[in-house]
């Protein structure tokens, strides 16, 4: 039985230093073989993407936080000039300026308007377009034409809804606002907001469309059959089913509002009245390129950032709550 035993441990590689030597070398000689993974076609055919995004956004973001330490300005091109390490000074001066504040407190009266709207608008009629039979292609090709139209075209209709004399007061009649949409403190970036929420709308509800693809058509049988009808049937299976594609859409919805840029500048010709309606991008822009400090804008542009990062953040941990 001995001889058996050390038959066996010979067989089945008794030396335990021979066998861990044997077996580093074979993942060693994996390692060697195979140094960009399984498939290393796919670093080559994701190599432009990957370009597009390091020259396209990771590039510029390094330089304005690096902008945003320094004294920087504007030269003539091939200068050169010192631009030396200033700290924190260029964000005390950002967040020191109370248009700065007012920036982010418009944007935050856009988003608590435009990012809720979107979700409910845009699931109720994605629901609804699911269902029709006739002209399907029609009410969502019709939906979609406002995303894909230039935002220059489509101000020049609201400037003509909203403004003074515009059709909307003239259809209010004494109940229209006096001073009127666009030109009112208190409404002027509820107006933007709704005008980003038509117009955006299409977008989010082909996403919806998609997601509502995946949701079992058992489970709205199952519903009918225990008596609940369409608005139980849209609660408990259609929002359920397709909390991915609302985590998306908020999150999506929320890049877009701290983006804001065009509608404002446009509509209110640059963040009227009094500053109501200006963004932070509409700042940095003012501050950067209007007024040649560059340094503080890119001060509030990284601290718009973290805000954005923020926000997606709690937005992720509370969807991932929810699905737990």
């Amino acid at each position: 039985m001995t001889v058996d035993l050390a038959g066996t441990t010979g067989r089945t590689g008794g030396d335990p230093d021979r066998s861990g030597r044997a077996g580093g070398t074979m993942d060693a000689g994996k390692k060697r073989r195979r140094p960009f993974g399984a498939q290393p076609l796919g670093i080559l055919f994701s190599a432009p993407y990957l370009i597009f995004i390091g020259v396209v956004f990771a590039y510029p973001i390094v330089f304005a936080v690096w902008m945003s330490f320094h004294d920087y300005f504007f030269t003539a091109p091939g200068a050169t000039v010192d631009r030396p390490f200033v700290g924190l000074d260029n964000y005390v001066t950002a967040l020191s300026d109370p248009a700065v504040w007012r920036s982010f407190g418009n944007v935050g009266i856009f988003l608590l308007i435009n990012v809720p709207l979107t979700v409910v608008l845009s699931i109720v009629l994605a629901t609804a377009l699911d269902r029709v039979v006739r002209a399907r292609a029609f009410f969502r090709v019709a939906f979609y034409v406002p995303y894909v139209t230039a935002s220059v075209a489509v101000v020049a209709v609201w400037l003509f809804l909203f403004s003074n004399s515009g059709l909307i007061n003239n259809a209010l009649g004494p109940l229209a606002p006096n001073p009127s949409w666009l030109v009112n403190s208190a409404l002027a970036m509820p107006t933007i907001a709704l005008f980003v929420t038509w117009k955006g709308l299409g977008f989010y509800i082909l996403l919806y469309l998609a997601a509502l693809q995946n949701v079992q058509r058992e489970l709205y049988e199952s519903v009918a059959v225990d008596g609940g009808g369409r608005l139980r049937q849209f609660f408990s299976v259609t929002v359920p089913g397709v909390r991915p594609a609302t985590f998306l859409v908020v999150l999506l919805a929320t890049i877009t509002g701290a983006n804001l840029f065009t509608e404002p500048y446009l509509l209110t010709n640059g963040g009227g009245p009094n500053g109501a309606s200006t963004s932070p991008v509409l700042l940095i822009y003012q501050k950067g390129i209007e007024q040649q400090n560059p340094d503080v804008a890119a001060a509030i542009g990284v601290v718009l950032i973290v805000f954005v990062l923020i926000i997606a953040a709690l937005q992720r941990r509370f969807v991932g709550r929810e699905e737990s």
